[in-house]
């Protein structure tokens, strides 16, 4: 089995920074999103922010729950949680587009992403450097 690393030891998925930024994101994307229009909000681009961004979230906290199993497992669900945070990115970028937020708020939205993304990488990384990898 293999070990945690050193910067997740002992943790579970919402003590992670990671968790806590994406976390604090999607909470701010969920409140935005409320003022979108009513066309959007029930499976058009509101909704897609919202469950994009709680993907990332969960899908941190889902992989660091199956971590004490396997690493490999962990660093599986963290590629997923990038992908997440990327296709959230465009969604930010059509948010701009089409006027429903202001395109300095998709800017810090996008580079928070950017950030949480390059997070989630070195996490995963991380854990293929571990002291005794299981893959």
């Amino acid at each position: 089995m293999g070990q945690q690393p050193e910067g997740a030891r002992g943790r579970n998925g919402e003590d992670l920074d990671v968790f806590r930024r994406a976390d604090a994101l999607s909470l701010d994307l969920h409140r935005a999103s409320l003022s979108f229009p009513k066309i959007e909000q029930y499976g058009g681009l509101a909704d897609q922010l919202r469950r994009a961004s709680k993907s990332v979230c969960g899908l941190i906290v889902e992989g660091s729950g199956r971590q004490s199993g396997s690493s490999r497992e962990f660093a599986r669900y963290l590629a997923m949680a990038v992908g997440s945070a990327e296709e959230l990115r465009l969604w930010c970028r059509y948010a701009a587009d089409l006027g429903y937020a202001e395109v300095g708020q998709t800017d810090g939205w996008r580079q928070e992403l950017g950030h949480i993304i390059r997070m989630l990488q070195g996490l995963r990384s991380s854990l293929d450097r571990g002291p005794s990898s299981d893959h």
